[in-house]
């Protein structure tokens, strides 16, 4: 169900859902919504404080986060799989459960059905006609929102890959420099979907916009508007900006889930790479999606 998140970095969300645009602007950026990007083993400069952190193994991130595009394909192969099923217009599908140390505040995540995603939701960009489920038109390669840990953490074990950690999340959007963004130590107006960025997405609707389609920030011209090359090292787009992004980790002790990236409601200072935000594991939103991970051979 929704809820207020619990903000661990002084962050700006908005709990009320985003407006929509009344005419939603389409863009192509031409980016390959279904690549990989290859994250080496070694070393990085982790955190604010550029913590010295090794990753043993080479990884994979996916390019771009999942668009509502791959999360309908998806839950129609699930549904007709029998991985989720529909239960009082909620998507939900099986989990295990937490370990739980009963630790004060912590809250027992047991075995059971847990909620994906409220079908009908005014956040939710994919559309059920009883029969199976589609996108609403202009969103098709917009990073999917509404969905909770479970619903992002299903899709990706789906097909045999996972959410990222935090530790393999941020590698993946800093690189071993220790900059603060994906593209380096300064962050222009221009160069992310963020709070008051001015973007043909925010025409109309105010400056926390809507989401842009992933990969918009890519340094093309849009309607008039200039983006810049929003990349990290290894060539992933949206690692800052546009929506908050769910990581694997659960931590002893502790029910919440934990995100990374920023949104399009965040000022362009939360944006940095180390700023973390958190939520219980059944939370959706306008401005919270994800993306995945898989492990490859070491080189």
């Amino acid at each position: 169900m929704k809820r207020a998140l619990f903000l661990l970095v002084a962050v700006c969300l908005v709990a009320c859902a985003s407006p929509r645009p009344t005419a939603l602007p389409t863009f192509d950026p031409g980016v390959d919504t279904e690549a990989w990007a290859r994250i080496p083993a070694g070393e990085f400069l982790f955190g604010p404080h550029r913590e010295r952190v090794r990753v043993d193994y080479t990884y994979e991130m996916m390019v771009t986060p999942v668009t509502n595009a791959h999360y309908a394909r998806y839950l129609n192969q699930a549904l007709a799989d029998g991985k989720v099923k529909i239960v009082n217009h909620q998507i939900v599908g099986a989990y295990p459960g937490d370990r739980f140390t009963g630790r004060r505040h912590e809250k027992k995540i047991e075995a059971g059905d847990k909620l994906h995603l409220a079908i009908g939701d005014s956040d939710l960009r994919l559309i059920y006609d009883g029969k199976s489920f589609s996108v609403k038109s202009g969103y098709e390669n917009h990073p999917v929102v509404a969905i909770t840990w479970f619903g992002a953490k299903a899709y990706c074990e789906y097909y045999g890959w996972r959410l990222p950690s935090e530790i393999e999340w941020e590698k993946a959007a800093r690189g071993t420099d220790g900059r603060a963004y994906p593209w380096g130590n300064d962050i222009a107006k221009n160069q992310a979907n963020a709070y008051n960025s001015g973007d043909p997405f925010e025409r109309g609707v105010g400056a926390q916009g809507d989401t842009t389609p992933v990969g918009f920030y890519n340094g093309k011209t849009y309607a008039g508007y200039t983006t810049r090359d929003g990349r990290s090292p290894y060539g992933l787009y949206d690692m800052a900006g546009n929506v908050w992004q769910w990581t694997n980790d659960v931590y002893e002790g502790m029910h919440y889930r934990f995100m990374r990236g920023g949104s399009k409601q965040n000022y362009a200072y939360d944006l940095r790479v180390w700023s973390r935000n958190s939520a219980e594991p059944d939370y959706y939103g306008p401005s919270v999606g994800f993306r995945c991970m898989r492990t490859t051979a070491s080189p």
